[in-house]
């Protein structure tokens, strides 16, 4: 199948399928005489792996790592927990980091009028915080 029906049955846009070509993720196509890129079911099935994987969360890198497991018969799935487990961790950390940053947002709206006047708390602490203060960062209620 060419790129575009490839691209539909893995749910893989025909641009990240070039981008994980040229960087080595998967296998470069096979291509037609006429030049064209020439899929078959295995790489459209490894292209619906990455997806998933890349609707996880994991990066690249990770799913570089997952495919070379997946590939491999003789893998140790202690060595897939790993990944996913340090995944799980990566994900929790970007959690918080969220949630430090809708708790710093609503108190930055809570602490503006949003009347016809110019002054903007909200404006005045993105100008006013120091440059190695990181804004997103607040002490969580009960935190010492």
């Amino acid at each position: 199948m060419n790129i575009g029906q490839a691209a539909s049955s893995s749910g893989v846009s025909a641009k990240m399928i070039r981008y994980y070509e040229q960087i080595g993720l998967i296998p470069p196509a096979a291509r037609r005489s006429s030049g064209y890129r020439d899929y078959a079911e295995t790489e459209v099935h490894m292209l619906r792996f990455i997806r998933r994987a890349r609707d996880l969360g994991f990066s690249v890198a990770e799913i570089s790592d997952l495919l070379g497991l997946w590939r491999d018969k003789s893998r140790q799935s202690a060595e897939v927990k790993r990944i996913a487990s340090d995944h799980i961790g990566t994900l929790q950390e970007k959690i918080r980091d969220m949630q430090d940053m809708v708790a710093t947002l609503t108190d930055l709206v809570a602490s503006c009028r949003g009347d016809q006047r110019a002054d903007c708390p909200i404006l005045a602490r993105l100008e006013t915080d120091p440059p190695d203060e990181d804004l997103t960062i607040r002490p969580r209620s009960g935190a010492v």
